[in-house]
């Protein structure tokens, strides 16, 4: 056995040998054949590399040598285009600079305008003896100055002397800070013109950056420049008039109507409601975009030229500049609810307002307060709000209406008012005169339901109205002191407990063939004159023939409608009494008439001679 294993192992490993041998033998057939092959392509690499790096390895081109300094001219040296006489270059260059520091420099804005800067007002400076060292240096024969412009621009050309001036920064930043406010401007939006029925193309604004512009405005004194470039950038907008082209506005999906005074102390405010309204006249909306009023409407500043107006501060009536624009927004609102869109921000104010339903109303204070909503649709929608004639009309303008909404509110809750004195000097003492009427604080119950068709969805919040304090100045002057004080002539205000409003397409109307508005009004206690006092809310007396007298339509959109269609049936009855149509005479008809007309005028004397008998004197009231 052991004979047996060792013979195997000598055969195993003679096998294993001849293996080898013979692998070995191939591997040095391949070496043998691939080397010189791969020491071909090492060779071409490297003779690649060393001609890409030959190739792109600059070449240095010796520079041309300077004139020689004898042959070197001396200059002619100018500042802002004028020579300076020889020998007194200093004097004349130091005068130049003042008369640059006191002239205007002429700031060009992209989009074609150009503002006027002073540089001295920029706190500009000159180096004089940097100045004085630099025009020596070039009058010199074969200086480096001279050889340099020699070589540069030629030795027949005169040489600008650069000007060593600086400016003040904290004054040219507040110079330039000033400036912005003119030269920005914001984007517009293209619009529709609803009145021509044309698109508005759209406004490029500006953007001026301050620190680049000051840089550009340093160099630019420097070399003594009339005019400098600013530095800023485009504001692109939004909407451009290309997207407009095939936007229907047909019907009215939804609107709204409120009233202000036309008398001339309110003026100012009149103006501002007009400027207001026309800022987002035309503005359309896209599907899924969100409006923002502060954002389109822009500042409410005399800049922009809104005047003073009575706005709402904490509760108080105050003047304030853009005093009305919240009746914008506020007929904007309840046209944009009417209309069935998704509200996304809207506050109420701190009081009721006179104009609109409680409820209904939506405030603003540019730029922390604003009022936004959604184009719910799938098509767009176009904005229209005018003023005319005492009314603000805000209408939401589209292809077709179909939906029908339905605002309720109920008042369950009133909060009385507070009464604060207040010392005057400019009425007699003692005399006690209410300068602010009070109006108790309310908690609603709201809701919208929007229908369309058998589908109807509802949405319902609660609103609370704060008291508003009643303020009375109490007398400290003389007895003889004129009154300079007067009685708040604001109408006690009326509220109706419930009220429901509703809208659509469904609802007939003269004025409105699209979408008419139902108003069902329950007044109440608080819809009848004199509540407040009868309720124990008043503590001052307040002088009612002193006030203002409320309309009966005061922010009743529908009554206005109801008041065309009186007057014109009364223009009818005048126009059948002045030119009735006459039939065609019967005679036998009109002796039949006569005989009844007598038997008739018979008939009412008797019975006035028995009135008379049984008359009684009445007593004068």
């Amino acid at each position: 056995m052991p004979t047996k294993m060792r013979r195997v192992g000598r055969l195993y490993r003679a096998r294993m040998a001849k293996r080898r041998g013979r692998i070995g033998r191939a591997w040095d057939a391949v070496r043998a054949s691939v080397a010189p092959r791969i020491a071909v392509l090492l060779g071409i690499a490297l003779l690649g590399a060393v001609a890409t790096r030959l190739a792109w390895t600059p070449v240095a081109v010796p520079a041309p040598p300077p004139p020689p300094a004898e042959n070197v001219p001396v200059p002619k040296l100018t500042i802002g285009g004028r020579e300076l006489p020889e020998g007194k270059e200093l004097g004349d260059a130091l005068d130049l600079v003042r008369k640059y520091a006191l002239s205007t420099v002429k700031l060009k804005v992209p989009d074609g305008r150009a503002f006027e800067l002073v540089p001295a007002d920029f706190g500009l400076e000159v180096d004089r003896l940097r100045l004085d060292r630099f025009i020596k240096e070039a009058r010199k024969q074969g200086s480096s100055v001279a050889r340099a412009h020699a070589l540069r621009a030629g030795p027949d050309q005169p040489l600008e002397v650069p000007l060593p001036v600086t400016v003040d920064g904290e004054r040219a930043l507040a110079q330039l800070a000033e400036l912005k406010i003119k030269v920005d401007a914001p984007s517009q939006d293209a619009t529709i013109d609803l009145d021509k029925r044309i698109v508005k193309p759209e406004t490029i604004g500006y953007r001026l950056d301050v620190y680049a512009t000051l840089a550009r405005v340093e160099a630019g004194f420097r070399n003594g420049r009339a005019e400098i470039d600013a530095a800023g950038e485009n504001i692109v907008p939004k909407r451009v008039a290309a997207q407009l082209k095939d936007v229907e506005f047909k019907s009215v999906l939804g609107w709204f109507e409120t009233r202000y005074n036309t008398a001339g102390k309110f003026a100012a405010r009149a103006q501002n409601l007009a400027l207001a309204a026309r800022r987002l006249d035309g503005t359309v909306l896209m599907p899924g975009e969100t409006f923002d009023f502060n954002e389109v409407v822009g500042p409410r500043d005399e800049a922009h030229g809104y005047q003073v107006a009575p706005v709402i501060a904490q509760g108080e009536l105050v003047d304030g500049i853009g005093g009305g624009t919240c009746q914008i927004s506020g007929t904007l609102h309840a046209a944009v609810f009417f209309a069935g869109l998704e509200i996304e921000q809207r506050y109420p104010h701190s009081r009721p307002s006179s104009y609109i339903p409680l409820g209904l109303d939506a405030t603003v204070a540019y730029p922390n307060i604003t009022y936004r909503f959604k184009n719910s649709f799938d098509f767009p929608i176009v904005l229209h709000e005018r003023v005319a004639g005492g009314v603000v009309r805000a209408e939401i303008l589209g292809p077709e209406r179909k939906l029908t909404v339905s605002f309720f509110r109920r008042i369950d809750e009133l909060l009385p008012f507070d009464e604060i004195e207040r010392p005057s000097e400019k009425l007699p003492s003692g005399k006690r005169v209410v300068v602010q009427r009070g109006i108790p604080g309310f908690i609603a119950t709201s809701s919208r339901l929007v229908r369309d068709g058998a589908y109807g969805e509802r949405t319902k919040w609660k609103e609370k109205y704060p008291p508003t304090t009643q303020i009375v100045a109490v007398g400290t002057g003389e007895a003889d002191t004129k009154e300079g004080v007067f009685q708040d002539k604001h109408p006690e205000y009326l509220v109706d407990e419930y009220r429901v409003m509703t809208q659509g397409p469904s609802i007939k109307s003269k004025d409105e063939p699209g979408a008419g508005m139902a108003d069902a009004r329950v007044p109440g206690k608080m819809g009848e004159a004199g509540w407040i006092k009868k309720l124990g809310f008043e503590k001052t007396p307040i002088d009612e023939d002193a006030t203002e007298k409320p309309k009966a339509d005061e922010a009743d959109p529908s009554a206005k409608a109801a008041e065309k269609d009186k007057g014109k049936d009364k223009d009818k009855d005048k126009d059948k009494e002045k030119d009735p149509k006459k039939p065609k005479k019967d005679p036998k008809k009109d002796k039949t008439k006569k005989k009844e007309k007598e038997k008739e005028k018979g008939g009412e004397k008797k019975d006035v001679q028995k009135d008379k008998k049984k008359k009684k004197p009445e007593a004068k009231s």
